[in-house]
């Protein structure tokens, strides 16, 4: 297979099917991974295929060791490669809770999916890049971890969310400064307030502050905002920045007076 291989967690919907979709456009194979059954993906898959990306679906837990095992081996199994990897998957808190009054259930859950399964999963993956990359030093190889304004601004009613993409922002920092040897380049895109289902239980409240000006660009994200920034990586756009941000916030992220 000649085509580059992208990985996409979380691949199935909202910012990682967008991802996905993007990248197919440009010419990657595909292989997504998510937690939802087969039947239910069924219509994304066709379509990345439309696009001739060859592309296959991997039901898999990241947050489990097992799960993570399974995914690098299905994409040994079919591919024989892996080119980019994009740390998408990620959940909030199932209910919003005062940081007070927040349980350790909580915390666990979305610290294991939201940093422990990409922080394990990356490993897995870059030690696979390093070979490859002794093979076939032509070869580009990129690592993408979505992160979020909430890495920086406070929500005290999802604490563990914030902890998790604080957490992710300096594990992009630490894999960038490890594998810089190797050629392998690794980035956060730091999304903001993204028209996702995540969001759609607040969307009320952000349809006012945007309104009343939170953004200077104002007006919700896309997931393609955010799949266009993972595609100029994917094209080579940014070959001398590692472990960079990319805020695609809606400017979000300039402090202003």
């Amino acid at each position: 297979m000649n085509k580059p291989v992208a990985l996409v967690t979380g691949g199935a919907r909202g910012i990682g099917f967008g991802i996905a979709r993007e990248l197919a456009d440009i010419g990657y194979d595909i292989a997504i991974d998510d937690v939802l059954a087969d039947q239910s993906v069924q219509e994304a898959l066709k379509e990345l295929q439309e696009k001739g990306a060859h592309t296959i679906y991997i039901q898999a837990d990241i947050a489990r060791a097992d799960g993570r095992d399974a995914i690098i081996k299905e994409l040994k199994n079919v591919f024989g490669r892996i080119d980019m990897l994009v740390n998408n998957a990620g959940v909030a808190p199932k209910v919003r809770t005062d940081i007070l009054q927040a349980t350790e259930e909580s915390y666990d859950r979305v610290m294991n999916i939201n940093l422990k399964g990409p922080y394990f999963l990356t490993q897995e993956v870059a030690n696979w890049m390093i070979e490859q990359k002794k093979e076939y030093s032509e070869r580009s190889f990129y690592i993408v971890n979505t992160g979020s304004l909430s890495s920086y601004a406070s929500s005290p009613a999802r604490g563990e969310y914030c902890v998790s993409k604080a957490g992710i922002s300096m594990m992009t920092k630490l894999y960038a400064d490890r594998l810089a040897e190797y050629g392998i380049l690794v980035y956060e895109i730091r999304p903001g307030i993204i028209a996702t289902d995540m969001t759609s239980v607040v969307k009320e409240k952000y349809d006012r502050l945007i309104e009343e000006g939170l953004l200077p660009i104002k007006r919700w994200g896309y997931p393609k905002d955010i799949a266009k920034a993972v595609a100029a990586i994917a094209k080579g756009y940014l070959p001398y920045s590692t472990g960079q941000v990319i805020d695609v916030d809606g400017g979000f992220h300039i402090p202003r007076l």
